[in-house]
């Protein structure tokens, strides 16, 4: 099991930017596939992007992310970021980390909420126009 806590979410003004952390305990995180979805209100939990434990990384095949967010990870410090830039009020939702006991040799990057096992509690971004 997977312990999750994200971190840096807030208000930003339209066109601002935000950098979400997500540090993992509980398992080597050398060998866990962690992703970053996202929900508001009113509206299902969105994929965003995940990344494998080698840096393999995959985004949202929807547009409105793509060019503006990077995902990334220190294996170091057990933490995964999503740096996310021009940032626009339809951002704005519950932004949560999840994570996938996996291989540090597999490059398999998963979309679906339902393939990760554990999740964070979830940071609140919030972009004003």
């Amino acid at each position: 099991q997977v312990q999750l806590v994200e971190s840096g979410g807030g208000l930003v003004q339209a066109g601002g930017s935000l950098r979400l952390s997500c540090a993992a305990s509980g398992r080597t995180f050398s060998s866990v596939v962690v992703g970053w979805f996202r929900q508001a209100p009113g509206k299902e939990r969105e994929f965003v992007a995940a990344i494998s434990a080698r840096g393999s990384s995959a985004y949202s095949a929807d547009s409105a992310v793509k060019g503006r967010f990077t995902i990334s990870r220190d294996n170091a410090k057990n933490t995964v970021y999503l740096q996310m830039n021009s940032l626009k009020p339809e951002d704005t939702a519950v932004y949560y980390c999840a994570a996938k006991v996996s291989s540090y040799y597999s490059d398999y990057v998963p979309s679906r909420s339902r393939d990760f096992g554990s999740w964070g509690q979830g940071t609140q971004v919030t972009v004003s126009s």
